[in-house]
């Protein structure tokens, strides 16, 4: 146990959400999934100072089914300790006459938050749980400020940029990802 090492995980949650629904299926849910053991999983013994978690709400008007089973994703998340949702928002685009959803601001709010943690001298390793290389300059801003950096990449999904990038990568198994479903 390292309790001198301060960690805070970055989670970009539309990213985990599509990498582990390519991994599993459909026929998991996040709201199955156990939070609390994955970040500990990822902490190693260290000092887990706070999660963040970055997401949008969908569109009721869309699929209120749907909708309604993300709002009850969101009050599973928000009864563990020391973890933040923070929601972004979801555009809507058209595209060939298909409506399309994405996120949007959420790799934005992550990495200023990074950076800003870092400054603020918050953490000492910032974890961030991604496959997306648009992180990059976040990295590099928080290792100037003397901070680690780890990235989580996926066995199926990771970004080549981050893991050059990161002081630490770890690769997670679809095994190891089947193993915090409850």
């Amino acid at each position: 146990m390292d309790f001198s090492n301060r960690v805070i995980i970055f989670i970009d949650g539309s990213n985990l959400y599509h990498i582990i629904r390519d991994i599993i299926g459909s026929s998991y849910s996040l709201i199955d999934f156990n939070f609390e053991g994955f970040t500990k999983y990822l902490c190693d013994g260290r000092k887990l100072v706070r999660v963040y978690y970055y997401t949008a709400p969908l569109d009721k008007k869309k699929d209120e089914e749907t909708y309604k089973k993300q709002q009850k994703f969101f009050e599973y998340l928000k009864k563990i300790p020391n973890f933040n949702l923070v929601l972004c928002r979801m555009q809507k685009d058209i595209d060939n006459g298909i409506l399309k959803y994405s996120v949007k601001e959420d790799d934005i709010h992550l990495a200023v938050d990074m950076v800003k943690l870092s400054y603020n001298d918050a953490y000492d390793t910032a974890i961030l749980v991604s496959s997306d290389g648009d992180f990059v300059p976040a990295i590099e801003a928080v290792k100037e400020k003397g901070k680690n950096v780890e990235n989580i990449g996926f066995e199926t999904k990771f970004s080549w940029h981050l893991k050059q990038r990161s002081d630490k990568f770890k690769q997670i198994s679809i095994n190891k990802v089947l193993e915090f479903f409850n």
